[in-house]
């Protein structure tokens, strides 16, 4: 009895392929591409990520083994598409961190930051904590399947072999900044209300009374109804945020 094991090495080949655009986004994705996180843990996640998603797409790959710069040229391209994929998903999780400055800036607390796990480097606490919360609640309602389903259906809009289409790469990379930065300020829109509201306040209150000592009311005052405010529309916030993480990664997803 023979068995054939000619498929191996055009097997093998399709699998490198497949596995350097998914670990390169892996690389990038949030909860996942932290810097925290060890190498290895990404490593495992990108292979069982291929292990399931090949077989999905085995006919989307045309390799020859013939010719090694055709397959290296293959290869960088399906990097870079990782890259662009889990770059957006990134962009897109730093609508927080853009929401997170703007609320601390108003409550007065611009000047607190800490180390932000999810950037490695440091950030306005708000802004970390809020950070923190998306990532949790991103795998708390199952919203990374939305992640695997478009890694899958980025094979439909970014066949392998084809050239990366630059001028849609750029609009992808130009509206996922804008809506970043969008949605992060619809998130931190009533701290915006509040704070002109409230410098306002303590304007006519420094005018009315020259006396007194208006930075030493206002700054502990800001900070505690800023927190109270907080707390009211937390919920609010992120459901707005999971919506409109869900909303970009329909876009990546061909109807």
């Amino acid at each position: 009895m023979r068995i054939d094991i000619s498929f191996l090495p055009t097997l093998a080949a399709v699998f490198m392929l497949a596995f350097a655009r998914i670990a390169a986004m892996v690389m990038l994705l949030p909860g996942l591409g932290e810097v925290n996180i060890p190498v290895r843990i990404k490593l495992a996640t990108a292979l069982l990520l291929t292990m399931i998603v090949l077989p999905l797409n085995r006919q989307a790959y045309q390799v020859d083994l013939q010719a090694l710069s055709p397959l290296v040229v293959m290869m960088v391209h399906e990097i870079v598409i990782g890259i662009v994929l889990g770059a957006t998903a990134r962009v897109t999780l730093s609508a927080l961190q853009v929401a997170g400055s703007v609320i601390a800036q108003q409550m007065g607390l611009g000047f607190v930051t800490a180390v932000d796990p999810t950037q490695g480097q440091q950030g306005v606490l708000i802004g970390n904590f809020l950070t923190m919360l998306g990532v949790t609640l991103l795998f708390a309602t199952d919203s990374h399947h939305l992640v695997i389903a478009a890694l899958s259906d980025s094979y439909k809009i970014f066949a392998p072999g084809e050239l990366v289409p630059s001028g849609d790469v750029a609009s992808l990379a130009t509206k996922a900044f804008a809506a970043a930065f969008k949605i992060g300020l619809q998130l931190s829109a009533p701290f915006l209300v509040f704070g002109l509201v409230f410098n306002i306040g303590l304007g006519v209150l420094a005018r009315l009374m020259p006396q007194m000592q208006v930075y030493f009311v206002g700054a502990p005052l800001s900070i505690l109804i800023g927190f109270l405010i907080f707390a009211l529309v937390l919920t609010a916030m992120m459901g707005t945020f999971l919506g409109y993480f869900e909303g970009v990664l329909h876009e990546l997803m061909p109807r």
